[in-house]
């Protein structure tokens, strides 16, 4: 069942297709008839007998024939059997073509049957696999291309003319077209274009229909171009000579040699040759008289389009043809740098267009072309163009170039790194600052165009070096030549492993050609030597480095080439043949060849030289010639002479006769080779060179104009060039693009935005600003320093010749200030890194607002750890305070998003302004918030070394008043204490790597303070405030490296001893941050400087009233605690002590309580004297220990040392001793014994001992002797000189106690005879004291005791016996006898007897 109704199904499908086929066919059938009949109906009708083309019936034409063929054809339309398509489609199409080929045919019946025709190939009736249909096809275009129109009025002609251009472009279209020959393509094309010349004076309609319909014709032809196979035949066509392959007689290339094949390449290739044919199409003008011939400009825009629409359909398949990408790099490129440079505005506007789209398509084949076209064409109609829209249409094709993705990039490496090519990257770049460059205001058109055209390189420059995921590596900057390796060779980049850098070293080697040529110029042999030097030339020499730089150097003097070419030595013989190799003849006749030759040097006047320099020249261009004109090169080595003697026969006014043609022809009979040289050629000569004269004494240059030798020398170095290099940007050749360009890109961006009042361009410079500060990035800091420099004086702030008021009005009444205060804070904060030299401006504009009162009140904000837990106020004395940071703004890593000034701008309008009530101090205020200052600083560890002193020393240097003007000292004092704000800001923000800029810091430091005008208030003052928070901020956490500490003391120390009544003005301060240091932080003080430094201010700065107690009690605490008291600091901390207790009116029993720790400190001594022994032992057992610490260990453990201390706390004692206040004087006594006995442990030697005894006993005793002696002679100072006489007591017993202490070690000395007998005149000093009016000393009582306490101690100890060969028993005994003899039997019964 299922299988019935499939069939059934189907069955009904073909009846339905049947059905629809025969309605098609009816109407088909319907439609030829209608046709018929109205063609049968135009060619009975009779001719009206008052048209002026009326004709009798003699002259009518004969009709049988066409009314037969159209009655056969009618009697076959409507047979049943009839399928169209099957049928010949010669059968029904023949009657028509009959009409048209007709002689005297009506036009009204041509246009039927055109007509007809069109409706037949508009329905296809027939397809390219109808029988027949080839021979169908090709003959209607027989027919059309045949056809004539015979008495008719014009009308009628136009009609029929359009109606043959439909019928024309419906061929093309139809499907059968690919059955065309290339032969009937090319007539077809023909016929056309026979009707656009037709319609030029006729009405305006047809002529546009004319043209369109060849435009339609092109676009069919070149859109089936990339579809055709290349055959292998049109690579071998490839070494086939030219007249032949031209022509487009050879059949064997690509798709359409055969007849049976269609249309294909060879058809393109004529077509396309056609087309460049109207480019030289000229039209004859008279005027006054004369007729001169001039280029139909109309002519050659509309071949312009038709080859721009072939390029653009083609595309790169062009560059699989060779025949046809031959006659692009020759014959088209030649007529558009020859109309180039001498056309209209329009016509120059499409020869742009046209070089853009091969450009797109077919760069690679076209590398010397573009040259050329660039050379010759733009960058010569911009600056000497006769009119202003001349100059800008080529200024806008050139920026139309520059819009292109990669362009700029190509022509750099292709052109400017090439040392045989012209810089073209560098020379667009240039011209577009030259003319965007404005003298006055306002700006031109063509200035805004240059800037736009300039900003766009720039931005393009810009968006492609600075991408976040470009791994590429920077640097190095700049190149350097290292090796030799020959500058005129070129390497693809399939051969090299790293081609960016041969790239960058051929553009080196540029540089140093350049260098070369100017010394050149000047001196032969430098400029020779420098070509060695700077590894251009191999050594020994090679011939052929020296001829590539004198055919391709830029610029050499040209008299001084040709003497050096000319010379006889061996060696110049050599270098002038491999210059003569550098030219390439083929395809020149004599007199274009020599003058391409003579054209890149003067051609000296030395005969032999001259005869060297020809004989060269005709070796060269006889193997070079591809005809057979001259036999041997002594041919062309005479004809050559012959031809310069022409030339200065016909072009030299002295000589009055010139040569005729005759004359030339007879000089030169039989000279090629006992031959004479054909007429024809000696004859062409002679007029060419009458005509124009061989330039022999040519100018240093480079010539730009393109004559005939210069493009066959052009042709055949393309045939030999390596393609145009395609590339993507390169992050190296990016920021070397820009430093070519960089000095007149900033004089033309300064220049632009300072004469422009527009806010779009304002905008547009900002943004360039922007751009440029991304390249900066790659070591092109002083570029941005420039351009900082010149936008700082923008913004108004720095003028010194306006006050504040001028200055604030300028500033609030213009936008052009604001915007550049905006952009030069924004690329201060985005791109600070750049910076070097360039923050001296900043922080002058920075400061002009802060005397301008326009910073807010939250521009800086210390960083709240270094104040955290702190009565260290937080805020700095400018009352300004850092914002937090701004995610949206990035640093270097992140400013790869930054492309647009417009990101940051966000300026409101006036309107909105009043809108919201804001007066104008309010809306600066909001500019200024805008800008971000603090962030500048806040976040400055994102900036490198480099940049970081710069901007430190802009700082500093402006603290110290460095170009700063100050009206009144509190303006100096707040711009001062600012400076040094930021100074610490920045130091704060980067304090993880504090040494590495802190050093340079204090330099900075050391030279303001050399200045000759320097004055230290309140810079010290200042300095000092914020040093400390820096302080603060280091010893807050531990450090391994102690280098930090030790450069911010030393930084600290130097303010304080520029000025010292800092200590005084700031005592409070400073005290209190010293004892925060010691009470919060002393495990992380490391240094002796710094314990030094610390204690030191802080016992200079606690003598004041109002800081005493916080000064006394962090020393107490410190001294008490102990734990950080070290060998290191412990001189320091005694100093420290007697420095408060030495204080007048200071607390008594804060001074006890310093003595006593003082005293205590002994503790300290023996411990770490004891440590230092078991160290030692411990390292001996070892021997493991490092010698550097071992020696270390020693100088801070041992015995002098320990002593050293000792000494130095004895010393302090001994000071404290001679107090005005009695209690001070006995404590410090007491103390002293104290100490003396908590050093028993000490293991004081003999000379150790007496040591102590001699500088703190004994002199203690003596000072103190000296003073109650003093007062005794005062009048009405007896309480004084008893309280003297009381302490002295205490003294003379200290001594005795120490004596007897220390009396074994003291006995094994070598001096103890000496030392014995200071002590006996010390006790005989005092017991014999004068007190005068005062009566008797008390001491007298005191002195025998201690004596006979001291010799009994001796005795038992068998120090003092009496024996032979020791006479210290018996000086003893003579000094008892004077000093106190009542004690003489006592102690010495002995001698009694």
């Amino acid at each position: 069942m299922e299988d019935e109704n499939q069939d059934t199904y189907e069955n009904n499908n073909r009846e339905r297709k049947k059905i629809k086929t025969k309605r098609k066919e009816l109407g088909l059938s319907c439609m030829l008839n209608t046709e018929v009949s109205a063609l049968l109906a135009v060619i009975r009708r009779p001719p009206e007998p008052t048209s002026p083309y009326y004709f009798s019936s003699d002259d009518h034409f004969d009709s049988s024939t066409l009314l037969h063929s159209l009655k056969s054809l009618r009697a076959l339309i409507f047979n049943p059997h009839q399928e169209w398509h099957n049928i010949d489609p010669s059968l029904y199409i023949s009657p028509f073509l009959l009409v048209i080929q007709g002689d005297d045919v009506p036009a009204a019946a041509t246009g039927v049957a055109l007509f007809a025709l069109l409706k037949i190939l508009n329905l296809e009736i027939f397809d390219e696999k109808t029988k027949g249909a080839k021979e169908a096809i090709n003959s209607i275009v027989t027919a059309i291309s045949g056809c004539r129109l015979e008495k008719t009025d014009s009308s009628t002609e136009d009609a029929v003319m359009m109606r043959i251009l439909q019928v024309l472009t419906a061929i093309m279209k139809h499907c059968a077209s690919v059955l065309l020959s290339d032969h009937v393509v090319c007539n077809i094309v023909n016929t056309c274009f026979q009707v656009v010349q037709h319609s030029a004076g006729r009405g305006d309609l047809l002529q546009r229909n004319a043209r369109y319909a060849l435009h339609e014709l092109i676009q069919i032809i070149f859109s089936r171009l990339p579809d055709l196979a290349i055959k292998d035949s049109e690579s071998e066509s490839e070494s086939e000579s030219g007249s032949e392959s031209e022509t487009g007689t050879d059949d064997s290339s690509g798709g359409g040699g055969d007849l049976n094949s269609g249309y294909g390449i060879r058809s393109a290739v004529d077509v396309f040759h056609f087309l460049c044919s109207l480019l030289n199409v000229v039209r004859v003008v008279e005027m006054e008289g004369s007729t001169f011939h001039d280029p139909d400009e109309d002519l050659q825009h509309f071949a312009l389009v038709l080859i721009n629409s072939a390029i653009e359909l083609s595309g790169e398949e062009i560059g699989r043809h060779s025949k046809l990408l031959r006659m692009i790099q020759d014959d088209l490129f030649h007529h558009l740098i020859h109309y180039g440079t001498c056309s209209s505005p329009l016509v120059l506007s499409m020869i742009c267009s046209t070089v853009l789209n091969i450009y797109h398509f077919l760069r690679r084949f076209i590398r010397l072309q573009l040259e050329a076209f660039f050379a010759i064409v733009l960058l010569r109609v911009v600056p000497l163009a006769s009119s202003m829209s001349l100059q800008e249409v080529a200024l806008e094709g050139l920026i139309t170039f520059c819009r292109q993705p990669t362009f700029i990039i190509e022509a750099y490496v292709n052109y400017d790194c090439d040392p045989l090519s012209r810089s073209l990257f560098e020379e667009i770049g240039k011209l577009l600052c030259k003319n965007s460059f404005p003298m006055t205001s306002p700006v031109t058109t063509l200035q805004v165009l240059a800037f736009e055209g300039l900003a766009t390189m720039i931005h393009n420059i810009a968006d492609n070096i600075d991408k976040e995921d470009d791994s590429s590596p920077i640097g190095p900057y700049p190149v350097v030549i290292t090796e030799y390796s020959p500058f005129w060779e070129e390497k693809s980049k399939d051969e090299l492993e790293s081609w960016v850098d041969f790239v960058r070293i051929r553009k080196a080697q540029k540089k140093k050609i350049l260098i070369a040529a100017s010394h050149f110029n000047r001196d032969e042999k430098k400029g020779l030597e420098y070509l060695k030097f700077s590894k251009l030339v191999s050594d020994p020499p090679d011939p052929k480095a020296y001829a590539f730089f004198f055919r391709y150097t830029p610029g050499l003097d040209k008299n001084m080439i040709g003497d050096y070419l000319g010379d006889p030595s061996h060696f110049n013989i050599e270098v002038l043949r491999e210059f003569t190799d550098t030219f390439k003849f083929s395809g020149m006749v004599l007199d274009i060849a020599l003058r391409s030759y003579l054209e890149t040097f003067r051609l000296p006047g030395e005969a032999q030289k001259i005869q060297r320099i020809l004989e060269a020249f005709s070796e060269r261009f006889y193997d070079e010639q591809s005809s057979d004109v001259f036999v041997s090169k002594d041919a062309v080595f005479i004809l050559c002479y012959s031809v310069i003697m022409l030339n200065t026969d016909q072009h030299n006014p002295q000589v009055k006769k010139k040569m005729t043609e005759e004359e030339f022809i007879r000089n030169n009979r039989a000279i090629n080779g006992g031959q004479d040289l054909p007429r024809e050629y000696l004859s062409e000569l002679f007029h060419s060179i009458s005509n124009k004269a061989i330039t022999l004494f040519g100018q240093s240059g480079v010539s730009v104009e393109m004559h005939p030798s210069k493009w066959i020398e052009l042709i055949n170095r393309s045939k030999l060039a390596q393609p145009l290099i395609l590339c993507d940007f390169d992050r190296r050749l990016g920021r070397d693009m820009f430093a070519c360009i960089a000095g007149p890109t900033v004089a033309s961006l300064c220049a632009f935005f300072e004469h422009t009042d527009e806010e779009e361009l304002l905008q547009e410079c900002t943004e360039m600003l922007i751009s440029i500060a991304r390249i900066a990035q790659y070591g092109l800091e002083d570029t941005l320093d420039q351009l900082l420099a010149s936008f700082c004086k923008f913004t108004t702030l720095l003028n010194p010749y306006a006050s504040t008021e001028e200055t604030l009005f300028a500033f609030s009444n213009d936008l052009k200030p604001k915007m550049a205060t905006l952009a030069v804070f924004t690329i201060a904060n985005n791109f600070g890194e750049s910076i070097r030299g360039g923050w001296r401006n900043i922080v002058d504009c920075l400061l002009k607002l802060k005397r301008l009162k326009l910073l807010p009140q939250s521009v800086i904000e210390f960083d709240s750890a270094s104040a955290s837990s702190s009565d260290i106020p937080k805020e700095p004395e400018s009352g300004i305070i850092f914002p937090s940071h701004d995610p949206k703004f990035g640093s270097r890593q992140a400013s790869g998003t930054i492309s647009r000034f417009s990101h940051f701008l966000s300026l409101e309008s006036m309107e909105d302004s009043l809108s919201l009530n804001l007066s104008e101090f309010e809306q600066n205020l909001k500019i200024i918030k805008q800008c971000r200052i603090g962030n500048i600083f806040s976040n400055s560890s994102n900036l490198p070394d480099d940049a970081l002193l710069n901007l430190g020393r802009s700082l500093i240097f402006a603290a110290a008043g460095k170009g700063q003007k100050f009206s009144t000292p509190v303006e100096e004092e707040e711009t001062v204490g600012f400076c040094w704000d930021l100074v610490i800001a920045i130091a704060l923000a980067n304090i993880h790597r504090f040494q590495t800029f802190w050093t340079n810091f204090h330099d900075y430091m050391l030279s303001v303070a050399q200045f000759p005008l320097f004055s230290p208030i309140p810079f010290a003052e200042k300095a000092i405030l914020g040093l400390f928070k820096v302080c603060l901020k280091l010893l807050g956490t531990y450090r391994v490296d102690k280098i930090p500490e030790e450069l911010i003391f030393k930084s600290i120390n130097l303010m304080w001893k520029l000025d010292k009544e800092i200590l005084d003005t700031c005592c409070e301060f400073i005290t209190q941050s010293v004892s925060k240091v010691l009470i919060e932080y002393p495990a992380n003080l490391q240094t002796q400087l710094g314990w030094k430094s610390v204690l030191h201010l802080l016992s200079v700065t606690g003598r004041h009233s109002e800081t005493y107690d916080q000064g006394v009690e962090a020393l107490i605490m410190l001294m008490s605690d102990g734990t950080h008291v070290s060998r290191t600091n412990y001189v320091y901390c005694i100093d420290c002590a007697f420095s408060f207790v030495a204080l007048k009116n200071s607390p008594l029993e804060k001074n006890l309580k310093i003595l006593d720790l003082m005293a205590d400190s002994v503790n300290l001594l023996t411990q770490w004297y004891k440590n230092h022994h078991a160290e030692n032992n411990l390292s001996v057992s070892s021997n493991t220990s490092n010698s550097s610490l071992e020696e270390n260990s020693k100088s801070l453990g041992s015995s002098n040392f320990t002593l050293n201390l000792f000494l130095k706390l004895g010393e302090a004692l001994r000071k404290s001793s001679l107090a005005r206040r009695e209690e001070m004087r006995n404590h410090a006594i007491v103390a002293l014994q104290k100490s003396f006995s908590l050093a028993q442990d000490l293991d004081f030697s003999p000379t150790n001992c007496m040591n102590c005894f001699n500088l703190v006993i004994f002199a203690m005793v003596d000072d103190l002797h000296e003073k109650m002696l003093e007062y005794s002679r005062r009048e009405n100072s007896e309480r004084e000189m008893r309280s003297m006489e009381r302490t002295l007591e205490i003294a003379m017993e200290l001594l005795t106690n120490v004596f007897l202490q220390f009396l074994k070690q003291i006995s094994e000395g070598p001096g103890f005879r000496t030392f014995w007998l200071g002590v006996l005149r010390r006790m005989d000093t005092c017991m014999k004291a004068d007190l005068g009016q005062y009566g008797t000393s008390k001491i007298e009582e005191l002195v025998p005791d201690l004596l006979k306490k001291m010799i009994t101690q001796m005795k038992e100890k068998g120090i003092l016996v009496q024996k032979e060969g020791a006479d210290l028993w018996e000086i003893t005994y003579i000094q008892i006898q004077w000093i106190a003899p009542s004690l003489k039997e006592e102690l010495f019964p002995e001698e009694m007897f």
